[in-house]
């Protein structure tokens, strides 16, 4: 037994492996999002090709997708939100990031948010939405603003000395 790939805690032949193989459905966007990134890691390229709306597969490089794959060392899955994508859905997005290197190279991330269409009782991959990281806020204090402790004083007179 090992942890599925997807990050979700469960047993791989109980979580991603079934979906992959065609034993059950994704019944949920996010379900098959977790699929496809546990098909990257164990380089089921037909299902990544499978799994993409037949009206976004122009252009799918089958060959080059599983080099990528097969050279990378995927370091994890994070969901950051989905909207709708339930079972009841016909459509979803999933907005994750994932994490790899490519031969040895620094960490990378992906940060996309993905498109999903539901037909004939199957989720599929449509397309995807490449974001940018989100900005680091920083609510920094200024000399002269009123100290966050709440004294009353100014920050540089009080926990700023």
């Amino acid at each position: 037994m090992s942890n599925c790939y997807c990050g979700s805690g469960a047993d791989f032949s109980a979580c991603c492996q079934p979906i992959i193989t065609g034993k059950r459905p994704a019944e949920t966007a996010e379900q098959l999002m977790r699929a496809r990134y546990a098909a990257y890691v164990t380089t089921a390229m037909e299902f990544v090709f499978e799994s993409t709306h037949p009206d976004h597969r122009q252009g799918y490089d089958h060959e080059g997708t599983k080099a990528w794959a097969e050279n990378s060392e995927w370091l994890g899955l994070e969901i950051l939100g989905t909207s709708k994508g339930g079972p009841d859905d016909t459509t979803g997005e999933v907005e994750f990031i994932a994490r790899f290197k490519e031969k040895g190279d620094t960490p990378r991330e992906h940060r996309e948010n993905g498109q999903f269409k539901k037909e004939k009782g199957c989720w599929y991959f449509t397309e995807g939405v490449m974001l940018k990281p989100r900005p680091l806020v920083s609510s920094k204090v200024g000399r002269n603003d009123p100290c966050t402790c709440g004294s009353g004083l100014k920050y540089k007179k009080c926990c700023g000395k």
